[in-house]
């Protein structure tokens, strides 16, 4: 199987950035566009959320670590990319950490999000 290009990396990347951003996250256009139809997540409280909502989720002040932790892109499929990562997460005063996972589908050339997963990691001390 190929290995994801520099230029491929850098772009899932800079996506997988994206939904920890609050002007590209709480951005219905852009959403709408690297959602893909069937998109659904397990978040790292244990729920399920589909696209709907997803791209219905409130805005609320957050900061995020970057580069995100440990971020890791392989190819699993020719247009397929698993992507894993740490999440460092701060609302206000509560920070939380999560392993994360997603994967990206290559669509008429534009990847786009199929799945994510939040796997919520112990408090540290």
């Amino acid at each position: 199987m190929d290995r994801l290009t520099d230029t491929e990396l850098t772009a899932l990347e800079q996506l997988e950035e994206s939904l920890w951003r609050a002007q590209t996250r709480f951005d219905l256009s852009y959403m709408e566009q690297i959602l893909a139809a069937d998109f659904f997540e397990f978040g790292r409280s244990g729920r399920i959320y589909q696209r709907a909502q997803t791209l219905a989720v409130e805005p609320i002040p957050f900061q995020t670590r970057f580069p995100l932790p440990d971020f890791k892109a392989c190819l699993i499929a020719s247009d397929v990319a698993l992507v894993t990562y740490r999440s460092e997460v701060a609302f206000g005063d509560l920070v939380e950490h999560a392993n994360r996972s997603s994967l990206w589908s290559r669509d008429a050339g534009n990847w786009k999000i199929r799945f994510h997963q939040g796997t919520a990691l112990p408090v540290r001390d």
